[in-house]
């Protein structure tokens, strides 16, 4: 039997009106399907549409057409219904900082109108999972961004959810944190949560993420798992070549034809190759000495600036 599908979108539409100014479409028919127990990643740069669609998974912002359904409930009539079964992360934590770290659990478990008993034993087991337990009389205000984010994954699951929206887990954090929220995002998903997350790290993306959407303008531009998206759209190999200042033009004509794909930069080339070694050793063959070569693995960093494209969008 195929995994129950919690979630699923077809032909979702989001459309923003705004006085004075054409309308702007931000979703623009999208299909997609979460499954039971998996961790789903939305990415894509900004204004793609990501946050938009988690807008309306989370049932705070309407669907302004196609067709959206969670627990096989209809968000615009059944939304407190649907929110009762999910746990959200926000981008930016919104923990009330005079408050002490235990207090944040058990204000926000009455919100869900549990029974104070049930919301301390949660509190304390969500404290313990979390790693804060030793902070739990000390007041928000002064923990480190790393332990803010913790607490507030431990907020969002008080009502134990059926699904965790999860959006930008752990950005601006540093290295080390970032690894424990991972951690704790992986023990959540052994437990059978269901995970829902956009991203910006790719590397977030290929620890956690079973399947994902890349998203450009309103519209996916691919689907699957972090690899099958590489295979699909990279490949193997990447070199990677830097030459001397004022010669890389001249170098990148001799490269022609050298791999699947060739990609010039402001500061280096990348070839895309099945065997980055046999490509170094014709880089050679045609006369050419860069400065720098480095032959590593696609990522799936490689796939998304493919789909999206490296200019910064605003």
């Amino acid at each position: 039997m195929p995994p129950e599908v919690l979630i699923r979108a077809e032909g979702l539409v989001k459309t923003f009106n705004k006085k004075n100014s054409p309308p702007f479409t931000a979703v623009a028919g999208v299909d997609f399907e979460v499954r039971r127990g998996e961790v789903f990643g939305f990415l894509g740069p900004n204004g793609a549409g990501k946050s938009t669609t988690m807008r309306m998974i989370g049932c705070v912002s309407p669907v302004g057409g196609g067709r959206l359904s969670l627990f096989g409930l209809d968000p615009d009539t059944q939304g407190p219904q649907i929110r009762a079964r999910l746990g959200v992360v926000p981008q930016e934590d919104t923990l009330d900082l005079e408050m002490r770290v235990r207090d944040n659990l058990h204000v926000y478990g009455r919100y869900f109108g549990l029974p104070r008993a049930v919301i301390r034993e949660r509190a304390e087991r969500l404290l313990e999972f979390v790693q804060l337990t030793d902070r739990a009389e000390d007041k928000v205000e002064p923990l480190s961004g790393g332990m803010k984010r913790r607490l507030t994954i431990a907020r969002a699951l008080i009502n134990e959810p059926e699904i965790l929206i999860l959006d930008e887990p752990t950005t601006g954090l540093d290295p080390q944190a970032r690894h424990v929220v991972w951690d704790r995002l992986y023990r959540l998903k052994q437990q059978g949560t269901t995970l829902i997350l956009t991203t910006h790290y790719m590397d977030e993306a290929e620890q956690l993420c079973d399947r994902l959407v890349v998203m450009d303008k309103g519209r996916i531009a691919a689907e699957g798992s972090p690899r099958d998206l590489i295979e699909r759209y990279a490949t193997r190999d990447v070199l990677e070549l830097r030459f001397p200042l004022g010669e890389q033009e001249q170098a990148v004509e001799k490269l022609q034809g050298l791999g699947e794909r060739l990609e010039p930069l402001p500061d280096r080339v990348l070839v895309y190759a099945d065997d980055g070694e046999a490509a170094l050793s014709e880089v050679s063959t045609r006369g050419l000495e860069p400065v720098t070569a480095l032959v590593r693995r696609s990522t799936l960093e490689d796939v998304f600036l493919h789909l999206t494209g490296r200019t910064l969008v605003d």
